[in-house]
């Protein structure tokens, strides 16, 4: 009896090599499953492709179809306040700071070395013009006039005496011209004491106020030492300084309306007197001077003002400045139609006034303007009107 070998299986075959080469066996497992799994793409991927299209198309119908105009509806109106444009005055319009000077001002100081003998003046008195502020010592300069008068009266009995002689024929050219000098030179002695002496008496050069007094009897002060100031208040001179782009319509004679912080409810006008020469090549600026009534003596130099200047004065179609919508470098405002319907129209601006613009084009003087809630308007919405807003002064 023969004994043949049993032939093994494919799988037994399959089983054995896998054990005896585990690597190459997983491989071919792997490469089973993934013949075993189903491919992609294949007719039910293309289905949910498709509804993903008819989706997409949908919503792009729907949005093509809610245009501009339907995007307001289903809102509830928005509540506005509506005006119309109005006539009223219009200016060019500058604004500036400026500094308030006295109309005269002057440090009144010393003009010889000598001790202060008295103080004729208080702190802050309103002075005439030649009034005695302070006086020097000047005794030895009393005694020098005194003596110089003396010579003088001296000088002059010589030379009448003399004179005669000459006219007469008795006493010569040379002997009269020699008393006529001697009478010159005592005259000249005793103007030159009297200045000084006028040097020792201070007085005030012109009418107006004057500062704190910096010296007291018995101070020793020397040429340019500082007394006290002076100012001519009753008229104030306000400096300013206004960009060159305004020389056209910057001219004497402009009224100017000035206010400070120390009078906040007050306002002081004045001219435009005069316009400097000269434009400043750095600021690209020019100055300018400005006088205002000061009787009461309200402003005092040094004071910061703001001015404002206004020329060309005329009337024109205005209205109120919130009505305003600037998209760009243009203007918009909102007008009602027929049914309150509104409208976006743009219109051109020209000069300004606190809280109004003037219209140049775009509105007719009956044209209903939305002048308080108009940014808040949708695209295609409607409008509730709250009220209707009078012209100014109606």
């Amino acid at each position: 009896m023969s004994c043949s070998p049993v032939p093994r299986s494919k799988h037994s075959f399959r089983r054995a090599h896998a054990r005896r080469f585990p690597s190459e066996a997983g491989c071919n497992d792997r490469d089973a499953t993934r013949e075993r799994r189903p491919r992609r793409g294949g007719a039910g991927s293309r289905r949910v492709g498709s509804l993903g299209v008819l989706l997409c198309l949908l919503l792009v119908w729907t949005g093509c179809g809610d245009s501009t105009e339907g995007a307001g509806r289903g809102r509830p109106p928005t509540p506005v306040v509506v005006g119309k444009p109005f006539e009223r005055a219009f200016a060019d319009r500058i604004e500036a700071l400026g500094t308030a000077r006295a109309n005269e001002s002057v440090v009144i100081t010393a003009r010889a070395t000598e001790t202060v003998a008295e103080v004729h003046f208080e702190d802050g008195q309103h002075v005439e013009a030649g009034t005695t502020l302070v006086t020097l010592r000047s005794r030895e300069e009393r005694a020098q006039l005194a003596e110089a008068r003396a010579r003088l009266e001296d000088a002059k009995v010589r030379y009448r005496r003399v004179a005669d002689l000459a006219r007469s024929g008795t006493e010569s050219q040379s002997r009269y011209d020699e008393v006529r000098t001697a009478l010159e030179a005592a005259e000249a002695q005793v103007a030159e004491i009297e200045a000084r002496l006028s040097d020792l008496r201070i007085r005030a050069p012109f009418s107006g106020v004057l500062g704190l007094r910096e010296v007291s009897p018995g101070t020793l002060v020397q040429p340019g030492d500082r007394i006290t100031t002076l100012d001519d208040i009753d008229l104030i001179k306000l400096e300013f300084s206004v960009p060159e782009t305004v020389l056209s319509i910057l001219r004497p004679g402009l009224a100017v309306e000035t206010r400070s912080a120390a009078y906040p409810d007050r306002r002081f006008e004045g001219r435009v007197t005069a316009i400097d020469s000269r434009v400043d090549p750095e600021t690209r600026a020019v100055r300018g001077r400005a006088e205002i009534d000061n009787a009461d003596h309200a402003l005092r130099p040094g004071m910061l003002l703001t001015l404002v200047l206004e020329a060309n004065p005329g009337r024109g179609l205005a209205l109120a400045e919130e009505a305003l919508i600037p998209i760009g470098s243009s203007q918009f405002v909102v007008v009602l139609g027929e049914d309150d319907a509104p409208q976006r129209v743009e219109v051109r601006i020209g000069r300004r006034v606190p809280g109004f613009v003037e219209i140049l084009s775009g509105l007719e003087p009956d044209s209903r303007v939305v002048v308080d809630g108009a940014s808040l308007i949708p695209p295609g919405g409607m409008v509730r009107v709250l009220r209707e807003q009078a012209p100014p002064g109606a």
